[in-house]
């Protein structure tokens, strides 16, 4: 996958023509019940997030596509659950 340069890209990374959107959605007809449930959610959410108001500026997706790119390159991480609670209750949250 190509790294994100704006914020276009980050919301879609390829294009998918609508015959290959139709044939995606036949096979998720023939998914489990709770698997085909949770691609409704995805879906519905980010219908949800188009009609928010909120959107990256393309310096904050590039911002978002390095932190991801240096996640799954291992040079830097994402903060345990426990790193996390220790941070909240030294904010007094």
């Amino acid at each position: 996958m190509a790294p994100v340069t704006n914020a276009k890209e980050f919301a879609m990374f390829e294009t998918m023509a609508p015959k290959d959107l139709e044939e995606l959605m036949e096979r998720v007809r023939h998914w489990p019940e709770q698997r085909q449930q949770d691609a409704a959610e995805v879906l519905l959410e980010m219908e949800r997030q188009d009609s928010s108001g909120y959107r990256l500026t393309d310096a904050q997706a590039r911002e978002v596509a390095r932190i991801q790119r240096e996640i799954s390159e291992g040079k830097a991480m994402l903060a345990t659950d426990e790193q996390m609670a220790a941070l909240w209750k030294s904010c007094g949250l």
